[in-house]
């Protein structure tokens, strides 16, 4: 008889004994954090990985919230997070965020409980199709067979969640579906078919884990002695592990090509910027004039990551038409422009690059007398406007944010003040964005997910997105660590403005623009989370210089979302002016 550690099992009946074998593949396979959801049909596996000692198992009413908060835990810890919920529409919820997690690459791990075939098509209660629910947006979909209290059954568990797991590791991260059918009893009410199998299982069963780790994608090369030397580094969002080592990278590329950097706000580049390296942040109004977008045209893109949140940029690049390289750690076209590009399918920290380039210095010090001009332009505008103008905001975050906060910017007009006038820093503040979908659910509760267990963490956002997914407070009695969120309230969608249906109003602003009527200030206390009406950027720089370690705090700004999207328009158009 085998003298082995015994393990964690539950051998009340055969559901627990499935569910706890289940749970510890999982966390053999390095999977600690569990969100899940009330039901009934989800009951087996809710309880098993709620007792389980090595699992944090937190739960949300809301499914759609629910799944973003995994999302935003994945994104910060760049490992899976597992999702239970009940069978039915239950399901259905979390569907925005797996898009978002499919297109943005966050490990996710999905199971769904389910009737067993028996009670299905003949309407049984919270019962639908559930099977490949989620389509072409999850990389692995299985449906595990009804349980049973049989070493081989349970072998074939395990083999099947740790398949799952490393699925949502590679050959990229992203979400994976398991759908789990239970028949009764849903509760550990005792039998004697799973006790009979104590014996059997021992520490042996897992002694051949040995924890799953991202795998990485493998190097690639290029020969930059034969690339030209009017030559540009894109370097789109991106959310690495090793900001620093990113920037690492990108400063070799950059010395190797003799090439400046055009880098986004959302990517390590700008945030950590390289010493001794040309980084652009303004190009959005430098290229705005149509005399410098002649002058600057390259003869080759070096594109990392993606292109960047900027049309401005991604136009000008459109019109250039010239041979490209994207780098990026993945299978899926990365190219909207369907430019003449080569995809290297490998990480920015992984390229190898031989030889150097010859990069033409005047081209690097026009691109340097463009930015310097328009920074200028846009740093003084900033610091002389009083009135609480709306890309003020994330301007005054750059600056006096603590080091290494992380900060979780909403889509629409958010990333775009980012985009716009975020500067080169070296405060190596981490960024995290749902850059996938591009849509506004599920903002709030993302960024919970990116603040628990974490550095406090700073959300923008505009009101829209914060109203889309106000569920997401009732994340605040589960929260570990702090979160304040700033909160753009202009009444409205602010994005609208500088599209051409504004011009035709009616019906713009009530079908568009969709303004709100909404006191944040009582629906803030109303789930206990302190709100600031911020009158001064004078306050709000204090307010923002340090941050609690614990709880949720509202920083609304209202601002007037007509008289600042005329002013941004305005100031980009001064700020990119040629000499």
């Amino acid at each position: 008889m085998s003298m082995a550690r015994p393990l964690p099992l539950d051998f009340r009946n055969t559901n627990t004994l499935w569910c706890s074998v289940l749970a510890e593949t999982l966390v053999r396979s390095g999977v600690t954090v569990a969100v899940t959801s009330p039901g009934s049909r989800s009951t087996p596996l809710t309880m098993v990985l709620a007792r389980h000692p090595r699992m944090e198992a937190i739960p949300v009413l809301d499914e759609r919230s629910a799944a973003f908060f995994a999302l935003g835990i994945a994104k910060r810890t760049r490992k899976p997070v597992v999702l239970v919920c009940t069978s039915g529409t239950a399901a259905a919820n979390y569907l925005p965020a797996i898009v978002e997690a499919s297109e943005s690459g966050g490990p996710l791990l999905i199971l769904t409980a389910d009737r067993p075939p028996e009670m299905r098509e003949c309407s049984s209660g919270q019962t639908i199709d559930q099977q490949k629910l989620y389509g072409n947006y999850v990389a692995f979909y299985h449906e595990l067979c009804v349980p049973e209290a049989t070493l081989l059954r349970l072998r074939y568990l395990r083999q099947t969640v740790a398949q799952a797991v490393a699925r949502a590791y590679a050959p990229q991260a992203g979400p994976v579906h398991l759908n789990c059918p239970f028949r009764d009893p849903l509760v550990p009410v005792a039998d004697s078919q799973a006790e009979a199998l104590a014996s059997s299982l021992d520490e042996t069963f897992f002694d051949h884990f040995e924890g799953a780790s991202p795998r990485l994608a493998g190097s690639a090369r290029i020969d930059a002695a034969g690339w030209p030397a009017r030559g540009l580094i894109v370097a789109g969002g991106d959310q690495v592990v090793d900001p620093d080592a990113y920037g690492r990278s990108v400063e070799q590329l950059a010395n190797a090509l003799g090439w400046p950097v055009l880098a986004d706000a959302l990517s390590p580049a700008r945030r950590a910027h390289p010493s001794g390296v040309v980084t652009v942040s303004t190009y959005d109004a430098i290229l705005r004039d149509a005399g410098q977008a002649e002058r600057l045209r390259p003869d080759k893109i070096l594109c990392l990551g993606g292109w960047p949140t900027s049309k401005v940029l991604r136009d000008w690049i459109g019109r250039c038409d010239v041979e490209t390289v994207l780098v990026a750690a993945t299978f899926k076209n990365r190219d909207a422009l369907h430019g003449r590009t080569t995809h290297l399918h490998t990480s920015v920290e992984s390229l190898e690059v031989r030889g150097c380039g010859a990069g033409e210095p005047a081209y690097r010090d026009a691109w340097l007398s463009a930015e310097a001009r328009a920074r200028g332009r846009i740093d003084a505008a900033m610091e002389a406007d009083a009135t609480l103008f709306e890309p003020k905001a994330a301007w005054l975050l750059a600056q006096h944010l603590p080091e290494h906060t992380a900060v979780h910017v909403a889509n629409s007009m958010p990333v775009r003040d980012l985009e716009y006038f975020w500067p080169a820093t070296a405060r190596r503040l981490d960024v995290y964005f749902n850059r996938g979908a591009n849509g506004i659910d599920g903002t709030l509760s993302t960024a919970f997910g990116v603040a628990h267990g974490g550095r406090p963490t700073v959300l923008l956002t505009g009101d829209l997105s914060f109203l889309h997914d106000t569920n997401g407070l009732l994340l605040r009695p589960a929260l570990r660590g702090s979160l304040t969120i700033v909160l753009i309230d202009n009444r409205g969608g602010g994005i609208f403005e500088h599209l051409p249906v504004a011009q035709y109003d009616p019906p713009f602003e009530r079908y568009f623009a969709t303004p709100q009527d909404v006191d944040f200030a009582a629906l803030c206390a109303a789930h206990g989370v302190e709100f600031v009406a911020v009158e001064s950027w004078a306050q709000f720089t204090g307010l923002i210089e340090t941050l609690p370690e614990r709880g949720v705090r509202v920083l609304a700004l209202r601002t007037d979302r007509k008289r600042d999207a005329a002013r941004r328009k305005q100031l980009l158009a001064e700020a990119g002016r040629g000499e």
